[in-house]
This record gives C-alpha cells, structure tokens and sequence, in this order.
C-alpha cells in the first residue's frame, strides 16, 4: 500500500512524487529556511547523517549547498542517494527534499 504524506495529504509510491505533488511541496517549501548547511567541507557523513535526521523529523526541508554550480548538482544528487530523499527543487545555493515518514 502507497504511503500517505503528512505534509500534502497525497499518497506517494516509495519516494516517487507526481507533478501535482510536487507543485504542492514547492509551495510549502517556499516559507521553510535551511535546517542543514553543506559547508568547504563538503558533503560528510555528519551532514548526510543530519540530512536523514532532519528528514525523520520534517519530511520536507530545505539545504543550503555553499559549493560551485556544476558541485552543487552532484551534492544534491548523492545526499539524494544516500539519504532516499527525492529533490523537489533546486535554486541556488537551496535545495528542497522531500522523503516521506513511515512511521508518521
């Protein structure tokens, strides 16, 4: 059975969002600030562990990745795949993510 989101109320197949869905999360992100900040360290485990913990906590969240463009790209992609998170928007130095909660 598909999980149902907190945040939109819309049910969701693993971490995979439709289009609709994903119009809705960008509008609740917009008034979200980062709660994780990829710094000249770059992406460590301890930032990828917090990722995950402020996923658990949140579900929707924004990270601010202060690295070059074509770098920002590849974070956002491997915080995605370490963490199961799904990018909903990338502008800038922000990136949104959205992972459901199961136990929410």
């Amino acid at each position: 059975m598909p999980d149902s989101c907190k945040i939109c109320g819309n049910t969701t197949e693993g971490n995979r969002v439709n289009p609709i869905q994903k119009k809705q999360l960008k509008a609740q992100a917009h008034a979200l600030n980062p709660v994780v900040m990829v710094g000249q360290a770059g992406l460590t485990p301890a930032v990828v562990k917090e990722v995950d913990q402020a996923l658990l906590a949140h579900e929707l969240i924004k990270v601010k990745i202060r690295a070059e463009r074509d770098d920002r790209a590849a974070i956002s992609e491997q915080i995605c795949g370490e963490t199961g998170a799904e990018l909903v928007q990338s502008i800038g130095q922000i990136a949104v993510l959205f992972r459901p909660n199961p136990k929410k």
